[in-house]
């Protein structure tokens, strides 16, 4: 089962399914706000992607952080937040064969899902 998680406003999110629906990928979306997030998944995709690489410390909701919110951010204090707050993590993330991948190009989509 391929996974596609993210909010479904995000123009990432809407180019890769746009790419997933045209290479006849079958996919189920996950949408962070609607759907919301537990901590067992973001144990699980953490593990596989880091904490570094799932906050999006460029979006407005990181930046509207609290100050101390952002200071000596580790990897504890990193998930509360992305369970806290779920529109800071990096999007897309890609469910497939038991791996999580982040992010979304031609390129990087078509070397995951060559075989799919």
């Amino acid at each position: 089962m391929t996974i596609l998680f993210g909010i479904k406003n995000c123009d990432t999110i809407k180019k890769a399914k746009t790419w997933l629906t045209e290479k006849q990928i079958p996919f189920q979306f996950h949408d962070y706000r609607q759907d919301g997030i537990d901590q067992a998944w973001l144990h699980a995709a953490e593990k596989h992607l880091g904490w570094e690489v799932m906050l999006n410390k460029k979006g407005t909701t990181y930046r509207q952080l609290p100050e101390e919110d952002r200071v000596a951010l580790d990897r504890e204090k990193a998930l509360a937040l992305l369970l806290r707050q779920p529109a800071m993590i990096k999007r897309p993330i890609l469910f497939v064969d038991n791996h999580y991948y982040c992010g979304f190009s031609d390129k990087q989509y078509n070397e995951i899902l060559a075989n799919e």
